[in-house]
């Protein structure tokens, strides 16, 4: 009889402690938000453009990113003496036209780098409605990122991909995030690092500046709700 109560006790505590995991997140998630500019702010962000450079073996990159709420994004990448180049990613299908590694015209990517590449098309954030979405978020501790305490949160997407964001303790921004990638056929962590957090006219934030697996990043522009002609994230 002791033992069941023991075991009963123990199950209850597994349980309140699951419970207080959940609610931390859901703080720390909320806080997040509203770091951002609240959640009704959030649902206003429908079209973004970034204008900006990457910095990749000594040489500079220009680089327009173009993403429309659910619909697709689109980046436009120009290399000093080569030919056009874009990565196209919409809710089934991605392609890549990378002139600079030789490609002559553009190719479907693979099904895997689909469902991956479905994050980026949520302009208003993986954590914003999450569970609405089909996510799940689990708080894992904490971590220091470039000298500051982060809050780590797992985000595991209604596909069954998963990401990790750090969120900082003080700012709420996230500061980092590590999603995983399959490149070549194997399975790779892609980290990014956010810096440089403004705010634009119409109040929304962003990073201005970025270290990415292929260089440094910076935007000396970025634009918001501006229209998009739809039919940049197709391929003739």
């Amino acid at each position: 009889m002791n033992k069941l109560k023991t075991l009963a006790l123990a199950i209850t505590a597994m349980i309140s402690l699951q419970a207080a995991q959940a609610q931390t997140a859901d703080e720390v998630v909320n806080k997040h938000i509203e770091a951002l500019g609240g959640k009704a702010k959030l649902q206003t962000l429908k079209t973004v453009k970034m204008t900006g450079s990457v910095t990749a073996q000594g040489m500079e990159i220009g680089l327009t990113i173009t993403i429309s709420h659910g619909v697709g994004s689109r980046n436009d990448i120009s290399v000093p003496g080569m030919g056009e180049s874009f990565q196209i990613m919409t809710p089934t299908k991605g392609w890549n036209m990378l002139a600079f590694q030789g490609q002559t015209s553009p190719e479907e990517v693979s099904e895997d780098q689909v469902m991956s590449g479905q994050a980026q098309l949520d302009l208003q954030g993986a954590l914003l409605d999450y569970k609405e979405k089909g996510h799940t978020v689990e708080l894992q501790g904490k971590e220091t990122v470039d000298g500051a305490e982060c809050f780590k949160l797992k985000i595991t997407y209604k596909n069954g991909k998963s990401a990790t964001s750090y969120i900082d303790a003080k700012t709420y921004y996230r500061v980092k995030s590590v999603s995983k990638r399959t490149i070549n056929g194997e399975e790779m962590d892609i980290e990014t690092t956010y810096s440089d957090f403004r705010k634009t006219p119409e109040g929304f934030v962003f990073p201005y500046s970025q270290v990415t697996p292929n260089g440094p990043l910076s935007f000396s522009s970025i634009e918001v709700n501006k229209p998009v002609d739809e039919s940049i994230f197709k391929v003739n």
